[in-house]
């Protein structure tokens, strides 16, 4: 559906800064090359706190951070061929969450019933993804695709995130191309303007056409000389719960988010750029060229929106009740549909309503409209 992408203002309430997420999609908690054979890690997806460990063949595993036997956590254990023990009374379970050996219980005594939850997970684009939600649903779903990975002719820059905010406040900075006022001694993009703006089922969709110049210009190849002005069409595509960002085949961004808890979000992202370099020297030295660039020059983008993202999420704590104004039609197309998929989860599990935050209907207006002058955000 085709929205306005007029900058008009709407009045902002907070409903958004208090949902959960979808559980029912794939969501990453690593870099696959942090987790060795034989050893565990401790991650959380939304307050679900979850042992992954990777067993001595190489097999990665995802159980519930609690032993059946004390609720111990399971990540201070220790993996044993496939198995995982836990460190207090060396209860073993298996890779399904089966209790498979007590080490004192006599030889022929029945182990008791005992079972921790496991968690659907895999590896892919180095990232080691679990599906927190519905197991029966996982084969259903995909982690997003990166075409770009295997390819050769994209430079790859891995890029973490860490953020004490609400997983909808950086949704927003990443959607919101208006703030390159705040990278301006980095030499960021000027002159943002929305030209396209749709959503869907799950899903924001939106082109900004940006300009360039200086040494980031130079750097993408926008342009020979640093002082010229490149005007190129920056798009941006949500699909609930990850993005996919492009500039006109010059470079590509999938930024995968990993929500933690009401006020802390981490996020994996794999920057692609095409570099006006010789293949060969791409080749040899492509590990450090992407830690250059990651070190003297991404970073101190991260840096600054961070700031910017913990201030907001600083206020709101302060304030629940205070209201923003917002003018971009995308952050509100954005809002929409992070509430909806929440509701959507919270409806089709059963669970109780919403804890009483208003639901999307508040949000804006109903999603077949698009969206109207000083609509009321709650």
């Amino acid at each position: 559906m085709e929205l306005a992408t007029t900058l008009i203002s709407h009045t902002v309430w907070n409903a958004v800064r208090e949902v959960g997420i979808n559980p029912n999609y794939w969501y990453p908690v690593s870099w696959a090359n942090e987790l060795k054979p034989g050893k565990i890690m401790s991650v959380v997806i939304w307050q679900q706190a979850i042992a992954i460990y990777r067993d001595e063949t190489g097999n990665l595993h995802a159980l519930e951070d609690a032993c059946p036997h004390k609720g111990i956590a399971l990540h201070k254990g220790e993996v044993q061929g496939a198995n995982l023990v836990c460190a207090y009374h060396g209860w073993a379970l298996n890779g399904d969450g089966k209790l498979v050996d007590i080490p004192y219980l006599p030889p022929k005594q029945k182990l008791p019933c005992a079972q921790a939850r496991s968690y659907p997970i895999q590896e892919k684009y180095n990232i080691i993804w679990i599906f927190p939600g519905n197991p029966s649903l996982a084969e259903h779903c995909h982690p997003p695709d990166v075409p770009e990975f295997d390819d050769p002719n994209w430079l790859m820059v891995p890029i973490p995130g860490h953020f004490q905010a609400h997983f909808s406040i950086c949704n927003e900075n990443t959607m919101d191309v208006f703030h390159g006022f705040l990278h301006k001694e980095l030499q960021g993009w000027f002159d943002p303007l929305l030209i396209n703006l749709r959503e869907g089922e799950g899903k924001v969709c939106a082109d900004y056409q940006v300009s360039y110049r200086g040494l980031l210009s130079k750097f993408l190849g926008l342009s020979e000389q640093g002082n010229q002005v490149t005007t190129k069409t920056v798009s941006i595509q949500y699909g609930y719960p990850h993005y996919h960002s492009s500039l006109e085949g010059i470079s590509s961004l999938y930024l995968m988010r990993l929500p933690v808890g009401p006020s802390l979000t981490r996020s994996f992202s794999l920057l692609f750029l095409k570099i006006r370099l010789p293949q060969w020297f791409l080749s040899i030295f492509r590990p450090l060229l992407a830690q250059i660039i990651w070190n003297w020059f991404l970073k101190k983008f991260l840096d600054q929106d961070k700031e910017m993202i913990e201030s907001e999420q600083r206020t709101y704590l302060a304030n629940p009740q205070r209201r923003y104004v917002e003018i971009n039609p995308a952050i509100v197309a954005l809002q929409r549909v992070i509430v909806k998929q929440y509701e959507q989860y919270m409806q089709q599990s059963n669970q109780p309503g919403n804890n009483g935050h208003p639901d999307s209907s508040a949000i804006a207006t109903d999603q077949s409209q698009p969206i109207k002058e000083n609509s009321i955000i709650g």
